[in-house]
């Protein structure tokens, strides 16, 4: 049996000229690779033949996020400027662009399942709060709510199985988690788990590697100041032992529904192939990789003996929040953009 280990890399990407603030994975196409850096660039990469596919010159400051949509065909951006946009991936063609947060912090933002947008930022007055929005009425949020006024910048944490949002911030103790309905106000405040200490980082599990046994629907791994990693399972309490259906609806597999080539070359577009969790997750025997003809699958190679220095893109999971006072704040009057929504939130009610 052949080990890979931490410290030596399977592939080196070299592109940008500054420090790499972001890495994510394509959602459905097999080897394809974002990374986005300081240098205000986003790469495009097939990490297969470790090669930079395209190279979006679009942002004039830091990038604070990026985020694929379901199929992986749009890609939503938050940047330094206060703006947020909806991109092709490919080209870097914007589709819209609109003002995120007034306040001078970072804003975060996800496509939600059903092609929603969520965002989180600040107020001119520094209090945090989060939004949703409609693509074509970007600039007029659907609702807006202020949290708090702490400082810590808040990531949301998205499951779209259960349509659940968990808003997670650096420095605070609790986790606030919301559920997206077809109800008004649409984003429905839930519950907050509060924890003794500070987190400095929060990381999840695929759902894939829940315990349905238990009717485990998240788990986050939470650093905190003492050095430690903390595993923390959200459960929905049931009864039944029998396999809870309603909670696990087929999920994203670990077999990508396009290759590399498939995306990049034939500008193919596919939502991920699901798999059910009935019976826990099997992992799939692992199948041949397709080469690229340009220079071939390196991931298909053994790492080299010698410890070459490998920066390598470690996909940080981001942060935790603080609630202490929630008000709804105000919602946008768009009538078109209300009707926009409802649709899309008509399919989270199916």
């Amino acid at each position: 049996m052949h080990f890979r280990t931490l410290t030596e890399s399977v592939v080196d990407l070299v592109f940008h000229q500054r420090r790499v603030s972001c890495v994510l994975w394509h959602p459905t196409a097999n080897n394809i690779l974002l990374s986005a850096g300081s240098d205000n660039l986003i790469v495009i990469w097939n990490v297969g033949c470790a090669e930079a596919l395209s190279t979006l010159d679009c942002h004039p400051d830091t990038i604070y996020s990026c985020c694929f949509n379901w199929d992986g065909s749009l890609l939503l951006t938050t940047c330094k400027d206060k703006k947020i946009r909806i991109l092709n991936p490919r080209n870097g063609e914007i589709f819209e662009e609109a003002t995120s947060h007034e306040g001078s912090k970072g804003a975060r933002a996800i496509f939600l399942k059903n092609g929603l947008v969520f965002t989180t930022g600040f107020s001119k007055r520094s209090e945090r709060q989060y939004s949703l929005r409609a693509p074509g009425h970007m600039h007029d949020p659907i609702t807006t709510v202020d949290l708090d006024s702490s400082n810590g910048v808040m990531f949301p944490v998205y499951d779209p199985d259960t349509n659940l949002v968990y808003l997670c911030g650096k420095g605070d103790s609790v986790i606030r988690y919301f559920e997206i309905s077809a109800d008004v106000p649409f984003v429905h405040y839930i519950n907050t788990f509060q924890l003794p200490d500070p987190q400095r980082g929060i990381g999840v599990m695929p759902k894939r590697g829940v315990d349905v046994n238990s009717c485990e629907i998240m788990r986050f791994y939470r650093l905190n100041n003492n050095g430690f990693c903390q595993i923390i399972s959200m459960t929905v309490p049931r009864k039944s032992e029998l396999f809870q259906e309603d909670l696990y609806p087929d999920t994203p597999g670990d077999i990508p529904a396009l290759s590399a080539e498939e995306w990049w070359d034939e500008n193919k577009n596919a939502e991920p192939l699901l798999m059910s969790l009935k019976g826990g997750y099997q992992p799939t025997q692992k199948s041949d990789l397709k080469i690229s003809k340009r220079s071939g699958n390196v991931l298909d190679r053994a790492p080299a003996s010698s410890s070459s220095a490998s920066s390598g893109a470690a996909a940080s999971a981001a942060a935790s929040s603080s609630v202490s006072s929630s008000g709804p704040s105000r919602g946008g009057d768009d009538g078109k953009a209300l009707e926009l929504a409802q649709e899309a939130l008509d399919k989270v009610a199916q």
